[in-house]
């Protein structure tokens, strides 16, 4: 008899365990891919519409604002009903969101498209992560988000070079839809095989939806305020400074927002965000480091991909296989990460954010130190060093930080990690992209050459050092929480 693993409700094989999680697997890389390729596309798709850099800006951060608005209320539908059918519905309109990207006719139909695509890419994210929840305990589970980590690092660094390849099939002026299109037919097959595969982890319920209408709009009114200043920061001297005085309407929102869910479940109804959540020691931390961390390594790719293809003049295709020695080497240290996090943890993490840096560091020194020649070859060495680093921090962070999360609220609890991972994001995005293009501004008339590109990488690369010696600080103080944790219970020390 084939052992199966009680979810829920429903037990599952071992074998249909593995498939679905497969599907999943591969529906959250296409999902994240589409934050990284699209960068590659930037220069052509200016070009198409004469777009500005706020344009720019917001096709890139409109699909990571809409994504992270969703994801929390997507992810506490998905725990009361089914993960299957909204798993399916956000992959639907995804896939007709990247046909109506494909064959926009200008700017404004994109952005739109976008929006919409991040709003897809949020009902379906949550789902992933929590049936991995359901169906993986103990060490599978660490497995799981070891193969998972490796997966969605290949799909992060890959993208670059997968845009850059439609690029150059479809030419300079129309290649970037190729970006969108090749989504069609990978988002068909992937409907097929989640109607075929996904399973259904627990029984119907007949109990009313419960979904905290108040929380939710000041959830939303709270994220919105938060990422808009970030999605209109450009480096550009048009750059509006009243912007930022929209992040008032944040504080008094997020206030509003937790003295409102204390509110809710003090008369014992289910909040949109449980706030004992945070309570967990090992989930706080955790999520501020995954936010840190993501805050830091995709504008690391944006900002390497836009000095090569402007400072060096590197052609797109090329300038996005960069990022394939990152791919590879942090899959590798994904899929060991996640087999040594049980045994290693905390540490783990600690070290390949260490490693990270060093990558970081050596990706600065190589722009400066090498001919315009030679620099391509040497970034992607140093890519190396950073995606072996990446590799130990993605997989082990995830599987530590929801280690002692109820099963319950896996959906709702990876929701709000990934919320913190897209709102980083944004807000990485806009430091690095505002210190990369104020720098062009600030050292040229108009016409910047090698060395003001080089100055402007070295000042965004700048900002993502100092995000990652943050999400390494975060992860020495709960090195720390975790030793006296374990003094405290008599429990022994993890290996080294």
């Amino acid at each position: 008899m084939t052992e199966s693993t009680a979810t829920r409700s429903i037990p599952i094989s071992e074998q249909h365990r593995w498939r679905a999680y497969w599907v999943c697997v591969a529906v959250a890389a296409l999902t994240i891919m589409d934050l990284s390729k699209v960068n590659v596309g930037l220069p052509a798709i200016e070009d198409a519409f004469n777009a500005g850099s706020t344009e720019l800006q917001l096709i890139v951060a409109g699909y990571v604002l809409t994504f992270g608005l969703t994801l929390v209320p997507a992810g506490r539908i998905g725990d009361q009903r089914s993960r299957k059918t909204l798993f399916v519905v956000g992959l639907s309109l995804f896939t007709l969101t990247s046909l109506v990207a494909a064959l926009a006719p200008n700017a404004t139909v994109l952005l739109i498209a976008r929006l919409l695509q991040g709003v897809a890419a949020g009902i379906q994210m949550p789902q992933v992560l929590g049936l991995i929840q359901e169906l993986f305990r103990g060490k599978e589970r660490g497995k799981a988000f070891g193969l998972f980590g490796a997966t969605i690092g290949l799909a992060t660094a890959f993208g670059p070079t997968l845009g850059g390849l439609m690029i150059a099939i479809g030419g300079p002026e129309d290649g970037w839809r190729g970006i969108f299109w090749i989504n069609v037919p990978l988002a068909l097959a992937a409907i097929a095989l989640a109607i075929w595969f996904l399973p259904l982890t627990r029984h119907p319920s007949d109990k009313p939806l419960s979904l905290d209408p108040v929380g939710l709009v000041l959830f939303g009114i709270s994220v919105f305020s938060l990422m808009w200043p970030f999605l209109f920061t450009t480096g550009s001297p048009d750059d509006d400074p009243s912007r930022w005085w929209v992040l008032v309407v944040f504080v008094l929102a997020f206030t509003a927002f937790l003295a409102w869910e204390r509110r809710y479940a003090g008369t014992g109804k289910h909040p949109l965000v449980p706030l004992n959540l945070f309570g967990i020691t090992s989930y706080r931390n955790g999520t501020m480091l995954s936010a840190v961390y993501f805050a830091a390594v995709p504008p690391m790719f944006l900002l390497t991909t836009l000095y090569l293809q402007h400072g060096l003049g590197l052609a797109a295709v090329y300038a996005g296989m960069v990022t394939i020695g990152f791919a590879l080497i942090s899959a590798v240290t994904s899929w060991v990460g996640g087999n040594l996090v049980n045994r290693l943890g905390r540490p783990l993490v600690v070290w390949g954010l260490v490693l990270l840096l060093v990558g970081v560091g050596l990706s600065v020194l190589v722009v400066f130190v090498t001919p315009p020649e030679i620099t391509p070859w040497a970034i992607a060495a140093a890519m190396i060093f950073s995606g072996a680093g990446g590799g130990f921090v993605i997989s082990p962070n995830q599987t530590l930080a929801l280690a002692d999360v109820p099963v319950k609220q896996g959906g709702l609890a990876g929701s709000v990690g990934q919320l913190g991972q897209r709102v980083g994001t944004a807000i990485g995005t806009a430091v690095t992209l505002s210190l990369f293009y104020s720098t062009i501004y600030r050292e040229s008339s108009g016409s910047p050459d090698l060395a003001v590109y080089r100055d402007a990488y070295g000042f965004g690369m700048l900002a993502v050092a100092v995000l990652v010696a943050v999400a390494f600080a975060i992860g020495v103080l709960d090195l720390g929480a975790r030793g006296r944790q374990r003094t405290a219970l008599g429990e022994p020390a993890p290996e080294d």
